[in-house]
């Protein structure tokens, strides 16, 4: 179990981080006072929400091996936040329960659920958030088609979805032909490297995610969904508007600061990077 934290929990963390990230630029003035993570292991989730709203608050992980628990709570000695965090087993299923919280993240859980399992914990989780819901599963077709069907539970539930779509309307994507995913750059330890067999210093997690949300939010207007194109002269950048709609746009030198600033956006970033900048029609 060790070497399996070693191995996961870096590009765990990574991921759920760059989601909450993500969903933390929507509520600017709102930090959580208590979070639950389910199914969370080591706690990865745990670090990546300190990492995001940095302070005490009440944390409570479940899952139900006990080993992993037991290494999440020892690693969590080093992160003064997380010093009362309640480490408890419960399966992850049809029976669990869940007492209010103000957020509940589910991170590489419902790929290990049957339907029906999934469809009670959804229930479970819209009912005990009270104000928001982050879910991460792995960046591939069917981890995007579990993350579309939760979104859509939660919007059935009343909230309303903050990240990474800048819409709650219906996903764009026509299904079976392509998927929303994103990327995380996570560095390698030596010891991350040396469990891994690999040489580069870093990684990259694909991962797929929606942030949802009972809290007046302002989603960005638009998200990069593709790594963008960088040409002589011009950026091509991938977006999902608010329309809802997929759009290619252009963006060129005579586009100014608004050229140099799509050269330094990165796949997931919300576009523009000011809402006072025009984004040209393409």
């Amino acid at each position: 179990m060790a070497a399996y934290a070693a191995y996961r929990m870096p590009a765990t963390f990574e991921a759920v981080h760059t989601a909450l990230e993500a969903f933390a630029q929507t509520v600017p003035d709102w930090t959580p006072d208590s979070h639950t993570d389910v199914g969370g292991g080591t706690g990865a989730a745990t670090w990546a929400v300190t990492a995001t709203w940095p302070g005490k608050r009440s944390v409570t992980v479940l899952d139900w091996a006990e080993p992993a628990l037991a290494i999440g709570r020892e690693i969590a000695e080093a992160n003064p936040a997380l010093h009362k965090a309640r480490w408890q087993r419960a399966r992850i299923g049809s029976g669990l329960t869940l007492d209010p919280t103000d957020l509940v993240t589910v991170s590489y859980v419902l790929n290990e659920l049957t339907a029906p399992d999934r469809t009670t914990l959804l229930d479970t989780v819209a009912s005990a958030a009270q104000a928001a819901v982050v879910i991460v599963e792995p960046g591939t077709p069917d981890g995007y088609t579990r993350v579309i069907e939760a979104r859509d539970h939660l919007i059935a539930a009343g909230f309303r979805i903050a990240a990474p779509c800048p819409h709650s309307a219906a996903c764009p994507i026509v299904p079976g032909t392509d998927w929303c995913h994103f990327s995380a750059r996570v560095s390698r330890s030596s010891l991350h490297r040396q469990i891994k067999g690999g040489s580069l210093a870093y990684e990259d997690e694909k991962f797929a995610y929606v942030a949802a949300t009972r809290l007046p939010a302002t989603p960005a207007p638009a998200r990069v969904v593709r790594k963008p194109q960088i040409r002589k002269g011009q950026v091509l950048l991938d977006l999902c508007e608010t329309e809802p709609a997929l759009h290619r746009t252009t963006i060129t030198k005579r586009h100014g600061d608004l050229y140099k600033a799509a050269r330094d956006t990165a796949w997931g970033d919300a576009w523009p990077p000011d809402a006072d900048q025009d984004s040209p029609e393409s």
